[in-house]
């Protein structure tokens, strides 16, 4: 089967199929940014791949504020349609297209290979209610922002009428878009290796002057970046009650400066500079580790020295990191928000607080620490739940593959 793959980050959610196809002898075609491309040719010889790149903004016709990101997302879905025509005139003819619609890349596959099914990884619908938009009344929503909302949509609801099928990470995700299009979507996680991140009853780390050690009161904190979206206002609020109520604690975050979600900032600013600003001498920053972004087999062996960990989330994409860190073994405590509800059951697998209660928060890090006599059952009920329902190679990637056998096998047949 001949399987071409579309993302602006390439590999993107695709990395694990794209290897699994490669290992089967499936032909492998990409398309993504040039420098995602460059990246991801010196991981994959074998793969075929074209990158495009977008004009730099100052160099495009100038739109109205609220279409800018529109504009971008149509000037991307060209520049793929541009690049799905060179490989039309190469005579290279997919079985089956894949591709994210959220920055626009879908949008013209139909026109360059109409006849050719196309699944959609449809990783989130954006909602006026419901869901992020509004949910922190410490970022409040804006008519400008209920307008660009709306307009953001506009992709999704290009590829929900042209793709065959589409696969969403977890049930509360695929909720999130149009009922009428919901029978088109399968809920199929990316998947966690919870071979390579499972417990270590003997783990150490180093990261920078801090040793830890499995056993010591370690709480860790991840995001991608940190920024309100993952809860890192309420966490860092948390800390001061925390370290009162356990003053041997010592916290680790892991997380950039950057804004992935959400608002952002003016240069040079940061949600990480404001917290520590209104935080003051409330806390001992002794004792708190800023890590930055860490390499993954460092970020692997802070998971298993962890003694609780924190997850928070904005009614959004649910994070890896939450399903990584339970399949590392970790005590989980994290926000009591619709995508956690579907992962984490209260008291059995992980603890749950509301997402804006610091204070609640801290208490529940701080009986974990103090030794609750239940947390060695909720932490091997936190891995077994990862074991059974996301692992990559046992459940996810398997079902990924058979969706899209079934798919383009469905279009050669109609």
């Amino acid at each position: 089967m001949r399987v071409c793959f579309i993302h602006q980050n390439l590999p993107g959610q695709y990395r694990h199929m794209i290897g699994a196809l490669l290992e089967r002898g499936d032909e492998v075609f990409g398309i993504g940014e040039r420098p995602a491309i460059e990246r991801f040719k010196l991981r994959h010889p074998r793969l075929s791949l074209v990158g495009y790149a977008l004009a730099p903004e100052d160099k495009r016709a100038p739109v109205p504020q609220h279409l800018r990101e529109f504009e971008t997302q149509v000037a991307r879905g060209q520049a793929v349609g541009r690049a799905l025509r060179v490989m039309r005139e190469k005579n290279f003819a997919p079985d089956l297209i894949v591709a994210h619609p959220g920055w626009g890349e879908a949008t013209f596959v139909r026109c360059e290979f109409p006849h050719v099914p196309l699944l959609g990884y449809c990783e989130f619908f954006y909602r006026a209610e419901g869901a992020d938009y509004g949910f922190d009344p410490e970022y409040p929503g804006s008519l400008s922002g209920l307008y660009r909302l709306q307009i953001r949509k506009l992709p999704h609801l290009l590829a929900l009428d042209d793709i065959d099928a589409g696969i969403c990470p977890t049930e509360w995700q695929r909720a999130q878009f149009p009922a009428e299009h919901q029978h088109k979507l399968t809920v199929i996680h990316e998947g966690i290796d919870t071979d390579a991140l499972a417990p270590q009853p003997e783990a150490r780390v180093q990261i920078g002057d801090w040793q830890l050690a499995a056993g010591e009161p370690i709480v860790t904190y991840v995001a991608r970046n940190l920024e309100p979206y993952r809860g890192f206002h309420t966490f860092m609020r948390c800390l001061p009650h925390l370290q009162k109520a356990a003053p041997q604690a010592r916290v680790v975050v892991v997380g950039g400066d950057e804004v992935s979600y959400g608002l952002r900032l003016p240069p040079g600013d940061s949600y990480r500079a404001r917290l520590l600003k209104e935080l003051g001498d409330t806390i001992d920053a002794s004792r708190i580790l800023f890590t930055g972004k860490l390499p993954h087999a460092t970020y692997a062996s802070l998971l298993q020295v962890s003694a609780v960990h924190a997850y928070l989330t904005y009614p959004f994409v649910l994070s890896w990191s939450l399903l990584e860190a339970m399949a590392s073994g970790c005590a989980i405590v994290a926000s009591r928000t619709p995508p956690v509800q579907e992962v984490i059951d209260d008291g059995v697998n992980g603890w749950l607080t509301d997402f804006f209660d610091a204070p609640a928060l801290a208490a529940r890090l701080a009986e974990v620490l103090a030794g609750r006599p239940d947390a060695a059952a909720v932490r091997a009920a936190a891995r077994r739940t990862v074991v059974e329902r996301y692992d990559i190679r046992r459940h996810c990637l398997p079902a990924s593959l058979a969706l899209l056998d079934r798919v383009a096998a469905a279009a050669r047949t109609a």
